[in-house]
């Protein structure tokens, strides 16, 4: 693991405008954006949220330092806010039935498993999204007291901020939900799963991010303000071609990082593809200025700060309550671009 300290990536931060006159002024376009047409200029995501009331910090603390797995959504058909404790019960009884067939618990646990469905209204970037929905399922073994306090054991939950364009490109009886974030044994997302295809003809696939998306985390992360105290930025590397897998993890001081951040960006608020092309640049030159290691031939599966953590394999982990609606936008994008 490196840490450069300020003097090495200053000198990073000092080659910045050269390196910005060889990229000239093509852009190669965002990554993602098909579905809302943007153009290489339009802002991607705003670095600071919408409104604090948007994701208030005690709502939504429970999503927080969890480790969630992300799948995109195609639309419900006939999903209704109105009947959230009716799909609980009967969410419950398929759990149940499932659970028969000895597929819902692991071998030799007996489980009285409870079904909760509720609206995260407050999970939102705009007023023409539909509230999120939480799904949670809670257990207590039946040799526990009848008082005792059930355990929550999984927890899933869709959601779509600022999905504007999709909702309204899809019929009136659709709702749309594009991004599902899971947390808890796969058992019981496979079960989850299977329910809200069946009841609302939908289905779902792993959402995996690749590394010039996650490229785009790191500079977009790396601008947010956060406090003093705030982590290393950590690039987790993968060799390939090797007979043993070897990752090459690279830490940045937060501070380094953003003053290299501050150099390169033109706009604040807007993010364009080579601003983060030279950013990554300038991290790679660095590395190999002193450890001969060309970071370029090598494949980026890991972004770790203080706003949130992102693996190639769709996993996330949010770390600030006041970035989980903008980081939420992004992965919204993310899950629309695999549906359409």
């Amino acid at each position: 693991e490196a840490a450069p300290g300020p003097a090495s990536v200053m000198e990073s931060v000092e080659g910045v405008a050269r390196t910005l006159l060889s990229f000239g002024r093509l852009s190669r376009g965002l990554p993602f954006g098909r579905a809302h047409g943007l153009s290489s200029r339009d802002p991607l995501l705003p670095l600071a949220p919408r409104s604090q009331e948007n994701a208030d910090p005690q709502r939504t603390a429970f999503l927080l330092r969890k480790q969630w797995t992300l799948y995109s959504v195609t639309p419900l058909y006939r999903f209704s806010n109105a009947h959230l404790r009716d799909y609980a019960r009967l969410l419950s009884a398929f759990i149940a039935a499932e659970k028969q067939k000895g597929l819902a618990v692991e071998v030799g646990v007996e489980l009285d498993i409870k079904v909760a469905v509720s609206s995260l209204p407050y999970l939102k970037g705009s007023d023409q999204d539909q509230a999120a929905i939480l799904v949670q399922l809670s257990s207590r073994s039946p040799a526990s007291p009848k008082n005792s306090e059930e355990k929550l054991i999984w927890s899933g939950w869709f959601c779509c901020v600022s999905g504007d364009d999709l909702s309204k490109n899809v019929p009136e009886d659709f709702t749309c939900l594009p991004l599902f974030l899971v947390n808890g044994a796969e058992c019981y997302t496979s079960i989850v799963g299977s329910w809200f295809q069946k009841t609302f003809d939908c289905s779902f696939r792993r959402l995996a991010i690749s590394p010039l998306i996650l490229s785009w985390m790191a500079a977009m992360w790396t601008g947010c303000k956060v406090d003093k105290t705030a982590s290393a930025m950590e690039l987790v590397f993968s060799v390939p071609c090797l007979p043993q897998p070897l990752d090459i993890s690279y830490a940045i001081h937060p501070e380094d990082a953003k003053a290299l951040w501050d150099t390169v960006q033109k706009t604040p608020g807007e993010i364009i593809q080579e601003e983060v092309d030279v950013f990554m640049d300038c991290l790679y030159s660095h590395f190999h200025r002193h450890f001969r290691i060309h970071l370029s031939a090598t494949k980026l599966v890991k972004v770790s700060t203080a706003i949130a953590s992102a693996h190639c394999d769709g996993i996330i982990k949010f770390l600030q309550s006041q970035y989980l609606t903008g980081v939420l936008m992004l992965l919204t994008e993310l899950a629309i671009s695999q549906i359409e």
